[in-house]
């Protein structure tokens, strides 16, 4: 057998905005993420979601993913998953947010050690971990605010 006995599977990327330039949302600090969010989080305290915000080099919003939707006290987050997205919408910067059902807005450690993996995964491939955000319907924690990216 020779090579071209062999067929191989096409990969396409693509990435359909449907939100022209001018009417992106634009982020200049965390109270705008957490506004943002409020257009399209399903709920906040029955189940755990992680959601990831893209965003272009003026920090508009190109648009949002969830990544993981889990249960009452955790969920499964692919780093991977981040960022095979975030270069398939072409983001220079990104922003995580993910809620705790308990209503709680301390981070743990697993919050922690995740923050950290996708901010140093982002150096590798130019993308920008701008902030973390631990939402509840009325208010946030940010690992930026904090000091803590």
């Amino acid at each position: 057998m020779n090579v071209f006995d062999y067929e191989l599977a096409e990969i396409e990327v693509s990435y359909n905005h449907r939100v022209s330039a001018n009417n992106r949302i634009r982020i200049h600090c965390s109270q705008d993420v957490f506004d943002a969010i409020h257009l399209f989080w399903p709920a906040f305290d029955h189940v755990e979601y992680f959601y990831v915000l893209f965003l272009n080099r003026n920090n508009q919003i190109l648009g949002n993913y969830l990544v993981s939707k889990g249960g009452l006290s955790g969920t499964v987050i692919d780093v991977r998953v981040i960022f095979q997205v975030a270069l398939k919408v072409c983001a220079t910067n990104i922003i995580c947010c993910h809620n705790h059902p308990s209503g709680s807005l301390i981070p743990s450690d697993a919050d922690h050690q995740v923050t950290s993996k996708i901010k140093d995964a982002g150096k590798i491939v130019d993308v920008t971990l701008l902030d973390h955000l631990i939402v509840t319907s009325e208010s946030y924690y940010s690992f930026a605010d904090n000091g803590e990216i």
